[in-house]
């Protein structure tokens, strides 16, 4: 998933607009972008628009939290509608996504679904503890569990600190070491890293640069919370013509079976060689 877009499941107006965006994935959303007293009709909303949608972008669901009370009432409600996955946001250690696995299985066996056929997106530093017990999820299996995401405001607000990001946009040290994190145990896990969202959506500029920032550091794809910044983050998480080619050429001069070759006055041995064939595998050439 290169792009997965946020859209509130209680607005008819956005779920009608959200299929033709473009996105990997859309992450239809019933927890922190729908008030409390509107969450039953987002699920009925949801659910019917489900019946009907015919988009290209993988469907999956943001959920409400372990402790909201909201959860059960989620997945009973929507695990028919077979998504893809659902998004676990306000994870605290790697407990919560065994049992929401759990979870998963009652409501797919209710429906009559393969198990383990819906996977799972978490969240994981939204909140001090699973951003302290980081490494623990390194040391569990989680069938279902597909990416790791994560993002600053929740962790903010949990702590009752100020502003995440510094006047330039960059992150506070606290959480440039959540996301860091977040990246680490991913890759660990071998499951897709998924940076959070840059809040500013009118600033393509600033989007296209926060999303190659991301991609260059090893996330493989970006959330976003405005259409108009779908585009942007497919093409900053998709190589360029140029990079292809350079990898193309890495490979061919492996050819001769040496461990390290020069090329254009560089040095270079294995790590990229299979940094290589791993671009050219994510642009599917």
């Amino acid at each position: 998933m290169k792009s997965i877009l946020f859209v509130p499941a209680d607005n008819e107006r956005k779920l009608a607009k959200a299929v033709s965006c473009g996105a990997d994935a859309l992450a239809f959303d019933l927890e922190d972008s729908v008030l409390p007293e509107r969450k039953p009709l987002a699920r009925l909303l949801l659910v019917e628009y489900l019946k009907t949608y015919s988009g290209a972008s993988e469907v999956w669901i943001r959920v409400n939290d372990l402790a909201s009370g909201e959860l059960l009432r989620d997945l009973a409600a929507v695990v028919a509608s077979k998504p893809v996955g659902i998004v676990l946001p306000k994870v605290f250690g790697p407990e919560d996504i065994t049992t929401v696995s759990h979870y998963l299985d009652m409501a797919e066996t209710q429906a009559g679904l393969p198990l383990g056929g819906i996977a799972i997106l978490a969240v994981i530093t939204e909140t001090p503890a699973a951003v302290l017990r980081m490494g623990e999820f390194t040391r569990h299996s989680f069938p279902r569990l597909k990416a790791l995401m994560w993002g600053g405001e929740d962790l903010s607000s949990a702590m009752g600190a100020g502003d995440p990001r510094q006047a330039d946009g960059r992150w506070r040290p606290v959480y440039e070491h959540a996301r860091i994190q977040c990246l680490l145990a991913a890759h660990a896990l071998g499951v897709e890293a998924l940076d959070t969202v840059y809040v500013d959506f009118r600033n393509s500029d600033g989007c296209r640069a926060n999303s190659e920032g991301a991609r260059y550091d090893g996330f493989t794809g970006k959330c976003a919370i405005h259409p108009d910044q779908v585009p942007v983050i497919n093409a900053a998480f998709s190589p360029s013509e140029e990079e292809i080619a350079f990898a193309h050429r890495v490979i061919a001069a492996f050819e001769t079976g040496a461990g390290a070759v020069q090329l254009d006055g560089k040095m270079l041995d294995v790590p990229h060689l299979k940094a290589a064939r791993r671009l050219l595998a994510a642009a599917g050439v």
